[in-house]
């Protein structure tokens, strides 16, 4: 943006061409982002792990005659018995719906001990992979065995829970960008103070999520990257909150600017340049984390890297270009009513932050310890986070399909209601089928479907599904067909795969997340020991944060267990979003250090030059993560849970009162090998003027 000779009419070209060019940008992307919640994926095999068996087995299935099928289970249930009448009423209906849907067999009901229950498998390969026949057959079914008016009657079964998940996810694109929008405008109103201000930044945010949703589209078309519904909903939230720390920060220090510079432009200048590097820095951190992901061999993690950088730079893009441009053509009066005057000075007034990091300066080792202790001590709470969620755990408000699953396994405790699915060679199928049947935990196995290459069996186990008992007849039923060139494979296993994969992709993506972030940290901060120290308060924070949810989730909120992927993810998130707010912190501090301001000195000015702007960003962040607490889903509420929580931990205990302390500990020694490291300290006992 120079200021171009022939005066005023030069300088406001540049913002009128920016904006110009972002609205023909947005007509041209909005039908491309128009098409992003199409392309989200949420079958299993979008989630599974590459290699896993279960994986192999759902690629299998959908290449059978018929393609994938969808497998549901009608249970009909009455206290007390089931009546004559009530069975005759079931088998009618029962052949209603065979009538009505092509199903791959006869369904035949399975009465339960007590006759109490009756259960009839129903499965269909005729919606195949399409999520809408998939869901209009569950709603068929379900249609044509409701309101009997007889015993109670529900629908489960693999696609039954899939189907009331798909209906989860087809919401969440919708309200969570309503929802984020609404708590970012409501604090960006209390921020800034301003009828008029937030509207700027909230616009190009909006602005800045249909460029991620294009791209997002984009990238899936060209590379195939996979697009979950949990992933295109992260993506959202880190366009909006990410997008708004950056508005943030150069919207601050734009404003002061503004009372050095005369015109606007030359003050946008001045304020890219002062923030800009904190900015390009963060969001590369952001980036390179996520991009960390891509090693994960969970398809819905690998495929959840790309999609939150796509987001982040989406943020970063627009509010670099766009929020200057339209920030410069509306000029001083968009402050309105604390419009920043030509050579005025603020407002003399304490600042809390400066105050705050006085009080923690005076006695900096004590405040850093006990710190570091109260972390430990949160830490503690994730011996208390329980087991891997189970599928009929899932849900915060349970759908009918879960009702149809705690009723199976409380009525048929002598065998699994949920199949598990084995396919093998063709010409071995008869064999195999022997071998499972003699294996210890299988209470029945029949042969399915047959292809060219492969052969399907559906086995139950005796024990319940997702029970240990279960599990060890999964890995008894993979121990006896290992070499035969058989694969398991059901939603079971699936669950499985997934949490051992989950385990995989910690070891490995955790220390190259860390290593990523470190070097990104020396290249800014020409240190080694200020970026250990971020590296290690961010960590310490993700530890804490997870042992709060540990004492949150099943004592409070009663959730049966923990999301496996929990772990992984709040990680990324937390260590990128939070190094953030320390490179906004450190690299202020290195700015005043430079100018010749003494380590405290410069610990306490960036500590109140950025003190509000981090304390406002992480609000902004906290609360736009905490809106995925309101969706039906365990796991998306207990992530947004311990990335809010973690975020404001970072806020306003790691970076007021532990990074400040143990950066006046450390003087200049947090800047070695760099030259400012070797910069003579004043004498011991001299004090550096107090900022005000």
């Amino acid at each position: 943006m120079r200021p171009v000779s022939t005066g005023t009419r030069g300088w406001r070209a540049v913002p009128w061409a920016v904006a110009g060019l972002w609205v023909a940008a947005l007509v041209l992307l909005g039908p491309l982002a128009g098409k992003f919640a199409d392309v989200q994926q949420n079958r299993a095999v979008d989630y599974l792990p590459a290699g896993a068996d279960s994986t192999q087995v759902a690629r299998v299935q959908d290449e059978l005659p018929g393609g994938e099928s969808t497998d549901l289970v009608v249970v009909y249930h009455r206290d007390g018995g089931l009546t004559a009448a009530d069975r005759q009423a079931a088998a009618a209906q029962i052949a209603d719906v065979e009538r009505e849907f092509e199903l791959s067999d006869v369904p035949r009901g399975v009465p339960s001990a007590d006759g109490s229950t009756l259960m009839y498998p129903v499965s269909s390969t005729r919606p195949g992979q399409d999520e809408e026949a998939q869901l209009a057959f569950v709603d068929g079914v379900r249609e044509t065995v409701g309101g009997s008016g007889g015993p109670s009657v529900e629908v489960g079964g693999p696609g039954a829970v899939g189907a009331d998940m798909d209906e989860v996810f087809e919401t969440i694109d919708g309200t969570l960008l309503t929802a984020t929008l609404g708590v970012v405008t409501v604090l960006l109103v209390l921020i800034y103070r301003s009828p008029f201000l937030w509207l700027v930044p909230l616009a190009v945010a909006g602005a800045a999520t249909v460029l991620a949703m294009a791209a997002a589209y984009g990238t899936h078309e060209l590379f195939g990257i996979t697009i979950t519904g949990q992933s295109g909903g992260i993506m959202t939230v880190l366009v909006l909150g990410a997008g708004t720390d950056y508005a943030l920060l150069l919207v601050s220090r734009y404003r002061e600017e503004l009372r050095r510079h005369e015109r606007p432009y030359d003050a946008m200048r001045a304020a890219l340049r002062g923030c800009g590097p904190a900015v390009l820095a963060s969001s590369g951190t952001v980036a390179a984390g996520l991009l960390c992901l891509l090693a994960a061999d969970l398809n819905s993690s690998s495929g959840m890297g790309p999609v939150g950088v796509v987001g982040v730079l989406a943020a970063l893009v627009a509010m670099t270009t766009l929020l200057p441009a339209v920030l410069v053509l509306l000029g001083r009066r968009v402050f309105w009513p604390l419009i920043p005057a030509y050579g005025s000075t603020p407002k003399a007034r304490r600042s809390l932050f400066a105050a705050m990091g006085t009080s923690a300066t005076r006695r900096p080792a004590a405040v850093l310890t006990g710190g570091a202790v109260l972390l430990g001590a949160l830490a503690l709470g994730t011996l208390n986070l329980g087991g891997d969620l189970r599928q009929e755990d899932a849900f915060t408000d349970r759908p009918e399909s879960v009702g149809a699953m705690r009723t199976l396994a409380e009525e048929y405790p002598e065998r699994g209601a949920q199949p598990i699915t084995v396919i093998a060679p063709v010409g071995d199928a008869d064999e195999v089928v022997e071998r499972v049947r003699g294996t210890e935990g299988v209470a029945e196995a029949t042969a399915g479907r047959a292809g060219d290459a492969w052969a399907e069996i559906t086995v139950f186990a005796t024990a319940p599904p997702e029970s240990a008992g279960e599990t060890r007849t999964i890995e008894a039923l993979r121990d006896t067909l290992d070499g035969t060139g058989a694969h398991v494979g059901g939603p079971s296993a699936e669950r499985l795969d997934l949490a051992r994969s989950e385990a995989r992709d910690r070891a490995v993506i955790v220390p190259l997340v860390l290593a990523a972030v470190f070097l990104i940290l020396v290249v800014l901060l020409r240190s080694l020991i200020a970026p250990l120290l971020l590296l290690g308060a961010v960590v310490a924070v993700w530890g804490a944060a997870l042992g709060i949810g540990g004492l949150v989730f099943g004592p409070l909120l009663g959730f049966a267990g923990t999301d496996p992927a929990i772990g992984l993810l709040s990680f990324v998130f937390l260590v990128a979003l939070g190094v953030d707010y320390g490179i906004f912190l450190m690299h202020r501090m290195r700015e005043e250090s430079l100018n010749g301001a003494e380590p405290e000195a410069a610990a306490l000015t960036a500590l109140r030059t950025t003190g509000g702007v981090i304390a406002s960003a992480g609000l902004v962040l906290a609360a736009t993560f905490a809106v995925l607490t309101t969706l039906p889903l365990v796991a998306m509420v207990e992530l947004g849970l311990v990335i809010a929580v973690g975020v404001l931990l970072d806020t306003f205990l790691v970076r007021t009162y532990l990074v400040t302390t143990a950066s006046v500990l450390l003087g200049r020694r947090m800047w070695w090998p760099g030259a400012l490291s070797r910069t003579p300290e004043p004498e011991r006992g001299e004090r550096q003027p107090e900022p005000v």
